[in-house]
């Protein structure tokens, strides 16, 4: 008989801004998890003050060797200046650059949206929860990695 293998040990950043909506994504992404089979204890879910912080945590944590990939969940929402360009774009780029820096899946589940209804359909308990798909990407990233790694 052939061990089934172990699960990944994932990190779960959530921003502390919208928490109404970043909840909804935190549990979306608990969700997904649980129905793959990969555990998720309170240990690796870490606070972000907000969005712009994301990027560094994440480094951080797909660094420390411990998490074979970081989720990342937040909410930007526009409002009447350019804080949500700054905010959204330096949130996407810090995410992909620390994704290429550290080969390490870091997924992308931060809404930026242009209206609170927006992000709270985007958070709902449904299947287009976006923290569900964030889980889902870095799973299903980290299985491709695997099967490349294989040859």
């Amino acid at each position: 008989m052939t061990a089934s293998p172990t699960p990944p040990r994932l990190a779960v950043v959530v921003s502390q801004f919208n928490p109404e909506v970043t909840g909804g994504l935190l549990a979306g992404a608990r969700r997904e998890l649980d129905e793959r089979g990969v555990p998720l204890v309170d240990a690796d879910v870490f606070s972000a003050p907000g969005a712009f912080e994301i990027p560094l945590l994440a480094q951080t944590l797909a660094r420390s060797g411990r998490y074979a990939g970081v989720i990342c969940l937040g909410c930007v929402i526009k409002g009447d200046t350019a804080h949500f360009e700054f905010i959204s774009l330096g949130a996407a780029t810090g995410l992909m650059q620390a994704t290429l820096a550290t080969g390490v899946p870091v997924t992308f589940g931060i809404l930026t949206t242009y209206t609170d209804e927006q992000a709270l359909v985007r958070s709902r308990d449904d299947a287009a929860n976006k923290g569900r798909e964030a889980a889902a990407a870095c799973v299903e990233a980290l299985a491709t990695i695997a099967k490349i790694n294989a040859g």
